[in-house]
């Protein structure tokens, strides 16, 4: 019995070429369409403030509110960071990278 345990914690110490696939995947820039590109900021922010205002509608405590309250909050932040990103002029960019 020890004899396979030990070979099968060998075995576990080894890296997994599947692993590096998924990091290879994760990592890798993908092409966007122009139009979904410059419309990504605003998709965020709609669907935040919808999130937001669905929690308006719920007349009594679930516990899918605090989900909505959290996406809409996680929405409405990640869709003015990246406008307000786009929406700096050039000079400012190089200077802080």
């Amino acid at each position: 019995m020890m004899g396979t345990a030990t070979r099968n914690a060998a075995a576990l110490q080894e890296p997994q070429p599947a692993t590096f696939k998924a990091v290879k995947f994760t990592s890798r820039r993908i092409w966007l369409p122009k139009l979904l590109y410059t419309a990504l900021p605003y998709f965020y922010i709609v669907s935040g403030l919808a999130a937001f205002f669905a929690t308006l509608y719920i007349s009594e405590w679930f516990w899918v509110l605090p989900h909505y309250l959290l996406f809409s909050a996680v929405c409405l932040h990640l869709g003015i960071v990246v406008y307000r990103k786009r929406m700096q002029p050039p000079e400012t960019i190089n200077q802080q990278g």
